[in-house]
C-alpha cells in the first residue's frame, strides 16, 4: 500500500522521535520512587487542609493575577489584532508569545522585584501576542458581505464593531473564556518564582514533605479551574476585573534605579559594557554558543520531539473516553474527569512533582508534557469525533475505532499537534529551571551568577526557536491541507 503524505510524515516523526530516545536520559534516580508515589497518592486521598495557612489569600491571589493578565492581554490583542496585516505587528506578536511566562517573569523580577507587576507582565506580554494571532483569524473568517452594505459614510470603527466584531463575537467570548482558565495556570505556576499564588504554597508543601498539604493545595487548584463556569458568570466579570487589581497585594517596593540599570547596562554584553568593542564580542558569544547554547538548543529538540510523538499517542489513545461511539453516560463523565485533570494541571507544575518522585532525568519532563498537552489534544478530538455520524451497522469495539473513527479524526488531530508543537517547544525550553538541562537550565543558570546578559542573549535563542518550530508546524499543516482544522483548536477548547 502506498504512503501517503499523511503517512510518511507521521511515520517520519515517529522515528525521529525513537532515534532521540537513544540520546536521552531516562532513568528513575530516587530510592524509592513508588514509596514516594504512594505518599503523594494518599496526600490526594486524605488532604490535610489545617497546615495550609493563609489558603483564602493565595487562592484570591491566583484568581487576581490571572483576571488582571488575561484582561490585560486581551485588550493588547485586540489593538494588535486590528493591525495583524503589518508584518511587523505579527513578527513583533510571534516573538512576544515565543517567550514563556515563567521566562518574563524572571525577567522583570530583576528589575522590579517581587513586586505584582512582575507577575502581571509576565502573563500579559505573552497573551496578548497569542490573542492577537487568535482574534485577527477569528475576525478574517467573518462574512464580509455586511461590511460592504454599509453606507460609504459609515466609519471604520462602526463598520468594525457592527460587522465583523458582532459576528465574532461568540468565537472571541469562547477563546476569552479558555484563555482565562489558561490564565489561572500561568497564575498558579509563577508561584514558583516567587510570586504569593497557590504555586509558591505548593513549593513550600513539597520541600517540607507535607503531602496531605500539596494533595489539599492541588485538589483546590482542580476544584477552582472545574467550577470557573459556575463562579466566572459573563454578568460578574466587570467585578472581577475592577476588585482584581486591588487583590494582588503591595509586594516590595520597585526600586526605578535598578529598573534603569537591568535595562541600559546589566543586559548590556558584558565586552560592549566594558568597553572591548566588537573584538570582544565575538569571543564572548562564541563561548557562550559553544558552552551552553547549542547543548540547552540540542536537549530542548530532543525532548521536544518525544514529548510531540507520546503526546499524540496519548490522544489517539485517550480521546475513545469521552467519544459517545465508544463510552455511555457514566464512562463518558468518568473520561471527561481524567481529560480535565490531565489538561488542567500545568506542565510545568506536573513536572516538578515528579522530579521530586523520580530524581532529575528527562523521564519527568516527558511525561509531565504528555499527559498534559495529551489531555488537551485528546479532549478536542473526543468532541470532534462525538460529531461523526456512524452508520446503524457499523462494527464495534476496536474494529470501530480503527476503521471508522480513528480515520476520520486523523487529520484533525495531526492540525491540533501540529498547533501544539510550538507550545510544547515553548514548555520544554522553560522545564530547564527545574534542572533538566534545556535551554532554561542555561537561562536560569546565567541569572542565579547575575549574568543577565547571557540570560537575555539564550532567551533571544529559545524565542527564535520557537518561531522556527511554529513555521515549520504551519507549513506542514499547509503541505497536507490542514490549515483550516488547526485554527478551531482555539475556539474548541
Amino acid at each position: 500500500m502506498p504512503l501517503t503524505a499523511t503517512r510518511r510524515v507521521t511515520l517520519g516523526l515517529v522515528l525521529l522521535a525513537a532515534v532521540c530516545l537513544l540520546f536521552g536520559d531516562f532513568e528513575i534516580s530516587t530510592h524509592d520512587p513508588w514509596h514516594a508515589l504512594g505518599r503523594l497518592f494518599m496526600g490526594l486521598i486524605q488532604p490535610d487542609f489545617s497546615r495550609v495557612d493563609f489558603l483564602g489569600e493565595a487562592l484570591l491571589r491566583t484568581v487576581a493575577f490571572a483576571f488582571v493578565g488575561v484582561g490585560l492581554g486581551s485588550a493588547a490583542g485586540m489593538l494588535l489584532a486590528l493591525l495583524f496585516r503589518h508584518v511587523w505587528v505579527r513578527t513583533f506578536c510571534a516573538f512576544i508569545r515565543a517567550i514563556h511566562e515563567l521566562f518574563w517573569a524572571l525577567i522583570f523580577l530583576q528589575s522590579f522585584g517581587l513586586h505584582p507587576i512582575t507577575g502581571v507582565l509576565a502573563i500579559a506580554i505573552p497573551y496578548a501576542g497569542t490573542f492577537a494571532k487568535v482574534y485577527a483569524e477569528i475576525l478574517d473568517e467573518c462574512d464580509p458581505q455586511p461590511e460592504r452594505s454599509l453606507p460609504q459614510r459609515a466609519g471604520r470603527l462602526s463598520a468594525l464593531v457592527y460587522t465583523r466584531i458582532s459576528q465574532a463575537w461568540p468565537h472571541l467570548v469562547s477563546y476569552t473564556a479558555y484563555r482565562l482558565e489558561c490564565g489561572l495556570r500561568s497564575s498558579a505556576v509563577i508561584g514558583f518564582v516567587g510570586m504569593p499564588t497557590l504555586g509558591f504554597h505548593l513549593a513550600g508543601a513539597f520541600a517540607q514533605g507535607h503531602y496531605g498539604t500539596v494533595g489539599a493545595l492541588l485538589l483546590l487548584f482542580y476544584a477552582l479551574i472545574a467550577s470557573l463556569r459556575l463562579w466566572a458568570r459573563p454578568r460578574l466579570l466587570p467585578l472581577y476585573l475592577v476588585a482584581s487589581p486591588f487583590l494582588l497585594g503591595t509586594g516590595l517596593p520597585i526600586v526605578w534605579s535598578n529598573v534603569s540599570r537591568f535595562f541600559t547596562e546589566d543586559i548590556v554584553p558584558a565586552p560592549l559594557r566594558n568597553g572591548e568593542g566588537l573584538e570582544g564580542l565575538w569571543p564572548w558569544f562564541g563561548d557562550l554558543l559553544l558552552g551552553q547554547a547549542l547543548p540547552g538548543i540540542w536537549n530542548t529538540l530532543l525532548l521536544t520531539q518525544i514529548a510531540l510523538v507520546l503526546t499524540g499517542v496519548l490522544a489517539m489513545t485517550l480521546f475513545p473516553v469521552i467519544s459517545r461511539h465508544f463510552t455511555g453516560r457514566l464512562g463518558g463523565t468518568a473520561g471527561h474527569v481524567l481529560l480535565v485533570v490531565m489538561r488542567s494541571t500545568p506542565e510545568y507544575l506536573l513536572a516538578f512533582i515528579l522530579l521530586q518522585l523520580w530524581g532529575p532525568s528527562m523521564l519527568p519532563a516527558v511525561v509531565a508534557l504528555a499527559l498534559h498537552n495529551g489531555g488537551i489534544i485528546g479532549h478536542l478530538v473526543g468532541r470532534r469525533s462525538n460529531e461523526i455520524p456512524l452508520r446503524q451497522d457499523a462494527p464495534g469495539g476496536i474494529n470501530r475505532y480503527a476503521y471508522e473513527v480513528a480515520p476520520r479524526v486523523y487529520g484533525p488531530f495531526l492540525a491540533l499537534l501540529f498547533y501544539r508543537w510550538e507550545i510544547i517547544m515553548r514548555e520544554t525550553a522553560i522545564l530547564g529551571i527545574l534542572g533538566i538541562a534545556t535551554l532554561g537550565f542555561y537561562v536560569d543558570s546565567a541569572i542565579q551568577e547575575l549574568r543577565f546578559d547571557r540570560a537575555m542573549v539564550l532567551i533571544l535563542i529559545t524565542a527564535l526557536l520557537n518561531i522556527g518550530v511554529d513555521i515549520l508546524a504551519r507549513r506542514l499543516r499547509a503541505h497536507l491541507r490542514l490549515s483550516h482544522t488547526a485554527r478551531s483548536e482555539p475556539a474548541a477548547a
